[in-house]
C-alpha cells in the first residue's frame, strides 16, 4: 500500500473513529461525520441559548470576558467599563462550583471592573470554553440580580 493510501486510510479511520461511526466505506463515513457536525452545531446554538449569547452578543454584556489556558489552569481576564459591585463574589463562586484554586488574582472594582485570576484546575478537566461559560453565565446572573 503506497504512503498516499495509508494516509488516506489513516484519516478516514480517525473520522469514523472521531464521529462514532460503525460505518465502513468512505462515503457513508462521511455522511456520518457531517450528521455529526450538524449535533454539533446544534448542541452550540443551544449551549448559546442557555447563556444567551445569541440574543445577547457580549459585547451587550455589563462585563468582556477572555479565558487562556495555561500548563495548569487558566489565565481569567474579566473587564468592564463601570463600576460591578458584587460581580467579584459572582465570579469567584463560579471558580468555586468548577473547582478552580485562585492561584494568584487582581482585582479593581473602583472606577470600572477589572479581573486578572489563575485558576489552577484541580479536576484537571475543564476547557477554556467551559470556564469561560460559567464566568459569563455568572456575569449574567450577576447583571439579573442587580
Amino acid at each position: 500500500m503506497s504512503s498516499k493510501k495509508k494516509k488516506k486510510a489513516a484519516l478516514y479511520e480517525k473520522l469514523r473513529a472521531a464521529t462514532n461511526s460503525n460505518a465502513m466505506n468512505k462515503t457513508s463515513i462521511i455522511v456520518d461525520a457531517s450528521k455529526y457536525i450538524g449535533e454539533l452545531k446544534k448542541k452550540v446554538e443551544r449551549l448559546n441559548q442557555e447563556i444567551g449569547t445569541s440574543s445577547a452578543p457580549q459585547n451587550s454584556l455589563p462585563a468582556q470576558v477572555t479565558v487562556q489556558t495555561l500548563e495548569k489552569g487558566f489565565l481569567v481576564n474579566v473587564f468592564s467599563e463601570k463600576n460591578c459591585p458584587g460581580l467579584l463574589v459572582s465570579i469567584l463562586e463560579a471558580f468555586d462550583e468548577l473547582g478552580l484554586d485562585v492561584l494568584d488574582a487582581r482585582a479593581s472594582c473602583e472606577d470600572n471592573f477589572q479581573l486578572e485570576a489563575i485558576g489552577g484546575d484541580q479536576n484537571q478537566g475543564h476547557d477554556a470554553q467551559v470556564v469561560k461559560h460559567a464566568v459569563l453565565q455568572a456575569i449574567l446572573n450577576w447583571n439579573e440580580g442587580s
